[in-house]
């Protein structure tokens, strides 16, 4: 009887706990790698569209833990935005080990290799969450 009580008076916490976002629970540190590309022909919308297609490509990559590509916004100008670039692609990683891979992956060589005409210029951002 006694073990049945303590289970009852703990049984809110317990559902509580199960309820909470995953954050709350445990914190993972992740890897974000954040690519800028430069078209070379940054009017040509079917290159755009070529970049954008190849970049999706990246998403069956099996390391990836989040994958967003997008263009620059319509936000307003200021000195510290740099909207010049085409695409930007935004991932994350669980951690180094898991950027690695997708470095050397297949398919992220297949578009290295097949698309880098398309751009003259990339910059990557990478950092770990603090």
């Amino acid at each position: 009887m006694t073990t049945r009580r303590k289970f009852l008076t703990i049984l809110p916490a317990i559902g509580l706990a199960a309820t909470l976002p995953l954050e709350a629970k445990a914190e993972k540190k992740l890897l974000i790698h954040h690519v800028y590309f430069w078209l070379k022909n940054p009017a040509s919308k079917e290159d755009l569209n070529k970049l954008i297609e190849a970049v999706n490509t990246l998403k069956q990559i099996e390391t990836l833990r989040m994958v967003r590509i997008g263009v620059p916004a319509p936000t307003q100008k200021r000195d510290v935005i740099d909207d010049s670039y085409s695409v930007s692609l935004l991932t994350a990683f669980d951690d180094v080990k898991g950027h690695d891979v997708y470095q050397g992956h297949p398919i992220h060589v297949k578009f290295v290799e097949t698309n880098s005409y398309l751009w003259n210029k990339v910059v990557v951002y990478d950092s770990m969450d603090v």
